[in-house]
């Protein structure tokens, strides 16, 4: 039997689902005319991941993912030599590797080398979703405060009466561990807007700013008299284009950036101001309040900028954040400023999404980091969020012991601990399979993390290489040609 039940089957779901051979090739990353083949029965795909991932865009029900299952098995099993394949776009193997997954690369994931910079353990932080001051079980560099029981209508719950008690709890555990500590502004008290619109939380908030603004240069004054000398970072607020969070006017939050920023430099002037955190960057009209925050002049009072970066969904790969990152990139050439970003947040719809599995959820904790890495202009990146076992990615819930993926998280660390980072690539670019992506540091001798962004590729270890180290701890002695697997999970390559 020929791929004809599995293409029929295919069709039917592309034109049930309404989406261009296009579109759902940039979503699972293989061409659209190699998606056309597939669904005139014109080629099988050599790998069910890419059947499996075309039918969830379509929308398939789990009855029909069974059906495309024994299609294509049916199809794979019957084939004339040559019948089954691998997209084509980009796909030449070193000598000697196997790839067996499309390897469509996400846009911006262009491959680059530099003058080798320390990797700041910074890097690796997360905002923390609890209010008892313990800290991660696992290795962490740095912590932001947000939905950690800190807003500013906790905090000062009538005018000038302020509890600073949970903030203490949180600032004391952070400074047994020592970690670096980002204060969130956010959430007005209903005092100081009576009239605003109602902020999500359950004490009375609100999201507009508040109606005097002298409110805010006293609570800005107090947290700072209270503990700046405690915090590191400040952002002066959170998710400014969701009206959720802020429902005022651009003028007035530049208004509080400046006034936040001159005060918080008075009592600390290392401390550094991380201009108010924007939301939704896969929609163009996030970029476009982007611009206008620039233009109004908020980022000259700001050492960064803070950023939302998520994938469009949740199951998508990491890397595809790099889109967001070029997208902002260019919105701020537009604007004429070039500040580092910080990853600070994610979709406000992260707890709608259902739980990821252990391996996938492991391989992505380590990922979002790694994607920092890569993109260059990510200073730092915090997994949101420590604390909640409610998403769909949970590093540890509290209470519990990390998951695989916060220790996983762990483990890249101490990989990256003391390293200077070099060059990050993919693919052909850096003579590697099409889907396999690196990136390369000095520890101080050489060291390489591979990784695919989907499927497996077997690929030589190369001259010089010894040893090769997993996230469970494991490890195994290797030779320059010995060939290694390259997974979804980052493996470590060393070299003398």
């Amino acid at each position: 039997m020929s791929g004809r039940e599995l293409a029929t089957a295919l069709r039917a779901l592309k034109e049930r689902g309404g989406l261009s051979y296009q579109v759902l090739g940039r979503r699972i990353f293989v061409s659209g005319s190699t998606l056309h083949r597939y669904c005139t029965g014109q080629g099988v795909p050599g790998d069910y991941d890419i059947v499996l991932r075309f039918a969830k865009e379509c929308g398939a029900q789990p009855a029909e993912l069974n059906d495309l299952l024994r299609y294509w098995e049916t199809a794979t099993a019957t084939a004339e030599d040559g019948a089954t394949e691998v997209p084509d776009p980009g796909l030449h193997a070193t000598a000697g590797a196997l790839v067996d997954a499309p390897v469509g690369a996400p846009v911006g994931a262009e491959s680059w080398s530099q003058a080798p910079l320390p990797v700041a353990p910074e890097m690796f932080g997360v905002t923390m979703n609890s209010f008892s001051g313990v800290m991660p079980e696992f290795r962490v560099g740095a912590v932001r405060l947000w939905d950690s029981e800190t807003r500013w209508s906790q905090l000062e719950p009538a005018r000038g009466v302020f509890d600073f008690s949970t903030l203490d709890r949180l600032l004391d555990g952070a400074e047994r561990h020592g970690l670096p500590v980002t204060f969130v502004f956010g959430g007005t008290p209903g005092w100081a807007a009576p009239n605003g619109r109602k902020a999500a939380y359950r004490e009375d908030c609100r999201a507009a700013p508040p109606d005097d603004l002298a409110d805010w240069d006293a609570f800005v004054h107090a947290v700072m008299r209270h503990a700046g000398h405690r915090i590191d970072a400040y952002e002066p607020w959170i998710t400014a284009n969701h009206g959720h969070h802020y429902n005022g006017d651009v003028e007035t939050l530049v208004e509080m950036t400046r006034r936040a920023s001159g005060i918080i430099r008075r009592y600390r002037p290392d401390a550094r101001v991380v201009a108010p955190s924007i939301t939704d960057l896969w929609d163009d009209a996030s970029h476009a309040y982007l611009l206008r925050l620039a233009e109004a002049g908020a980022y000259q009072y700001c050492d960064a900028a803070a950023v939302n970066l998520f994938q469009r969904g949740v199951t998508d790969p990491p890397e595809t954040m790099l889109e967001i990152v070029r997208k902002v990139e260019r919105t701020f050439q537009l604007a004429g400023y070039h500040l580092p970003l910080w990853s600070t947040g994610t979709t406000q719809m992260i707890q709608l999404n259902d739980p990821l599995d252990p391996d996938t959820a492991a391989n992505h904790a380590v990922r979002f980091y790694l994607t920092g890495l890569y993109s260059r202009l990510v200073e730092r990146m915090y997994f949101y969020a420590w604390g909640n076992g409610k998403i769909p990615l949970v590093v540890q819930a509290e209470g519990q012991a990390p998951t695989r993926a916060g220790r996983h998280v762990e483990r890249l660390q101490r990989w990256l601990a003391h390293a200077e980072l070099r060059s990050c690539g993919r693919g052909t670019e850096i003579g590697l399979p099409g889907n396999v992506w690196q990136c390369e540091v000095l520890t101080p001798a050489l060291a390489r993390i591979r990784w695919t962004l989907s499927g497996t590729a077997d690929v030589p270890a190369g001259t010089g290489a010894y040893r090769v180290e997993h996230l469970d701890g494991t490890t195994r002695e290797t030779g320059p040609e010995d060939v290694v697997r390259i997974t979804e999970e980052p493996l470590l390559l060393r070299y003398r």
